[in-house]
């Protein structure tokens, strides 16, 4: 039976100079007939990020959705394999956002279970907003620990047990 665990404090940042990432690759390919709109393409992207959280290449896809030549939104994945304030692992962060000609806007949230190593037990979520010329993006990111992931490192909930084979 899973257990009901309490988390810790959140530990809030601010989007800063301190907290940033810079777009280290981006490559992008078209899905369907290009021109038209809407229109849908794929992007492969890579990350390093500074600050609370730390992580000189993550790896992302993202679905973009182009509704005019400079405007749409996009949805991705992004596997972050860094530190969190100190702690070492990887973790998945779910991305949603919009841009225009002026920039981007990006809401994400860590993958619930995501986490291994020392990020086991991560949860947060965060923003950030890039405007066109910037060679640096500011972040914020609220994250905390579940207490008994923080103490032992391990997995907070036993999974379920399977169900025995009966087709004997």
């Amino acid at each position: 039976m899973p257990q009901t665990t309490q988390t810790t404090e959140t530990t809030p940042t601010t989007a800063s100079a301190a907290n940033s990432f810079t777009f280290k690759d981006w490559e992008e390919h078209p899905v369907g007939p290009e021109g038209v709109f809407p229109r849908l393409a794929q992007a492969k992207v890579t990350n390093a990020f500074t600050g609370a959280l730390t992580a000189p290449a993550t790896t992302c896809a993202y679905t973009v959705a182009y509704t005019g030549e400079a405007a749409g939104t996009f949805a991705g994945m992004e596997l972050v394999t860094g530190t969190v304030d100190g702690r070492e692992g990887a973790f998945v962060l779910e991305e949603r956002g919009s841009f225009d000609a002026t920039g981007t806007h990006c809401d994400f949230t860590v993958v619930p279970g995501s986490g291994t190593g020392g990020l086991i037990g991560l949860r947060g979520s965060g923003s950030f907003v890039h405007r066109y010329g910037d060679t640096s993006v500011e972040y914020a990111f609220d994250f905390a620990f579940t207490p008994a992931a923080t103490a032992a490192g391990a997995p907070v909930a036993a999974p379920a047990a399977a169900p025995a084979d009966q087709s004997a």
